[in-house]
């Protein structure tokens, strides 16, 4: 069994919405620590956005702050992105990311890592 799926990616035309969704399959590890990255071809993996339990915060990219919304729903172990206004230059594999060790959202080690969602975004 795969401890952390995503779902939700496809393809849209510029300015549409999707959500993506990720569930952690093992209780113990919770919804705490998550965060969400992309990696597009050619291009390094950059941190979008995530949780930080510590402060008990939330943190967005600055390229999709105003754009992409996180929220998690703890009683299922799930965390979603709301990605809005989107563009071509959002077209990435994006992963999910849980069971943080050290630094933050967009710093950290993820022990778990999903195996990507696909998003396409045309112009």
């Amino acid at each position: 069994q795969v401890p952390v799926v995503e779902s939700g990616g496809g393809s849209v035309q510029a300015g549409g919405s999707l959500t993506l969704s990720c569930t952690v399959s093992i209780p113990s590890v919770g919804n705490r620590d998550m965060a969400w990255y992309r990696q597009a071809p050619g291009k390094s993996r950059e941190a979008v956005a995530g949780f930080d339990s510590g402060n008990n915060k939330i943190g967005v990219a600055d390229s999709v702050k105003g754009r992409f919304t996180l929220a998690r729903d703890s009683a299922k172990n799930t965390i979603h992105l709301q990605m809005n206004r989107l563009n071509p230059e959002d077209t990435a594999m994006y992963y999910c990311a849980a069971d943080r060790s050290g630094g933050w959202w967009y710093d950290g080690r993820y022990r778990l890592w999903g195996r990507g969602t696909q998003v396409t975004v045309s112009s």
